[in-house]
C-alpha cells in the first residue's frame, strides 16, 4: 500500500512539476523565498496590532516564534528519520521532471509547507472574529508551498503531510496563546 501510494505521489509530482515553464522559473525562486514575503508578513503584523494591541500582539509575537522554531525542529528529525530524497535528487525522475532549484536535505516533510500553513492558521484564528475573508490568508501557504514542487524539491505527499502538521501546530499554539492572554491581560483591555 505503500509503494503504490508512494508511486502515486511521484506520479502527481512529474505532472505538476512539467506545468512549469522556463520564462516563470525566475517568479517561482522569489516566491520561495520567505524573505520576499515581508511586505505582506508587515501588513499582517500591523493588523493584528490593530485588533490585538501592543500587549496582546506581544504574546502573539512570541508565540509564533516558538511556533515556528517547534516546527522546524519536528520537521527536522522527521526528514533524518525518514529520510526521502527530494525528487531533484531520485535518480529515477532524471529526464522526467524541471529540476530549477537543487537541495541536498531530505524531502519529508515540507518545512515550508509545515512553518507558513502552522503561522497561517494561528493567525487566522486570531482574525476570523474581525474579518469574514481571513480565510484568504491560506493562499500563502498554497502558493508558497507549491513552489516547492514547481522548483523540483518536494512530492505533493511532503506539502500535504506539512500542511497537516501545521494545521495542528497552528491549532494547538492559538490555544496556547489564548491561556496565556487570558491570563495576564484581562479580556476586555484594549490598547
Amino acid at each position: 500500500m505503500l509503494d503504490y501510494l508512494i508511486h502515486l505521489d511521484k506520479k502527481l509530482f512529474i505532472y505538476l512539476n512539467n506545468l512549469g515553464a522556463t520564462p516563470f522559473d525566475a517568479i517561482w525562486l522569489l516566491i520561495t523565498k520567505q524573505i520576499n514575503w515581508t511586505p505582506f508578513f508587515l501588513i499582517l503584523l500591523f493588523i493584528l496590532y490593530k485588533k490585538l494591541g501592543t500587549k496582546k500582539l506581544g504574546i502573539a509575537i512570541l508565540i509564533v516564534a516558538t511556533l515556528i522554531a517547534f516546527t522546524n525542529e519536528i520537521t527536522d528529525v522527521i526528514k533524518f528519520s525518514v529520510q526521502r530524497l527530494r525528487p531533484c535528487n531520485d535518480d529515477t525522475l532524471v529526464g522526467l521532471i524541471r529540476v530549477v532549484k537543487d537541495s541536498d536535505t531530505f524531502s519529508y516533510f515540507s518545512g515550508h509547507a509545515a512553518n507558513s500553513t502552522a503561522a497561517m492558521m494561528f493567525v487566522f484564528l486570531i482574525l476570523r472574529k474581525h474579518y469574514k475573508y481571513s480565510y484568504l490568508l491560506f493562499l500563502y501557504p498554497l502558493i508558497f508551498a507549491y513552489s516547492r514542487i514547481y522548483l523540483g524539491l518536494h512530492y505533493p505527499l511532503d506539502i500535504i503531510s506539512g500542511y497537516a502538521f501545521g494545521s495542528l501546530t497552528g491549532w494547538l499554539f492559538y490555544f496556547l496563546f489564548e491561556k496565556i492572554s487570558n491570563k495576564f491581560i484581562m479580556p476586555t483591555t484594549h490598547e
